[in-house]
């Protein structure tokens, strides 16, 4: 089996979850890449005072290190901010099982080897109730075969484009796609060269 990622599930059962509560948007005056773990939903995850929120359910001791996500529909709407998939990266997430997702997220999210699976909402009804019934829950997904695994459950499988499939699975972005035709696109800059050297 060609295992993609695996670990601990945490769930985070809430819908329409935008971009500003991933990362409010007081922590995007950043010019680095870096710390934007800290703010990750961050007022869920604070009280006013600054302490960690008693009542957030990712900050309960069993859901630490955890790195797929399971929540609901349409993750990740709101501002285009690509902020947030960094965030959710930094934190330690690799993997969000959702219902669906806003357009602009999800492919920040495989631009940044995040995988982003849409599920049915019955599947996320029978996951989010593993999690309750068992302290924790680990998995492991297999991209090349397109299944979610877990000793707690029956294999899931789930639908990808193959050209998302292929970026994750050889680590590449979109500028990277476009480096390995490096080759193509200078034979035809030379070839369009020497036409316009003949006008």
């Amino acid at each position: 089996m060609s295992v993609f990622h695996s670990g601990l599930m945490a769930p985070l059962d809430k819908n329409n979850v935008d971009t500003d509560q991933i990362i409010p948007k007081q922590f995007l005056t950043s010019t680095s890449r870096d710390g934007f773990d800290k703010a990750l939903f961050y007022d869920w995850r604070y009280l006013e005072n600054g302490d960690a929120n008693p009542e957030f359910i990712l900050n309960e001791a069993r859901y630490q290190g955890a790195s797929v996500l399971l929540t609901r529909d349409n993750f990740g709407c709101g501002s285009s901010r690509e902020h947030a998939p960094w965030a959710l990266k930094q934190y330690g997430f690799t993997v969000i099982l959702a219902e669906s997702f806003a357009d602009i997220f999800f492919n920040n999210c495989m631009n940044n080897q995040m995988l982003a699976i849409a599920l049915p909402s019955e599947t996320l009804d029978k996951l989010f109730a593993v999690t309750e019934q068992i302290e924790q829950v680990n998995v492991e997904i297999d991209l090349e075969n397109q299944v979610i695994k877990s000793e707690q459950f029956d294999d899931i499988g789930f639908s990808i484009r193959p050209d998302i499939k292929q970026r994750l699975l050889s680590g590449l972005d979109f500028i990277g796609v476009t480096e390995t035709l490096n080759d193509k696109i200078d034979a035809f800059e030379q070839q369009l060269a020497s036409q316009r050297a003949w006008q």
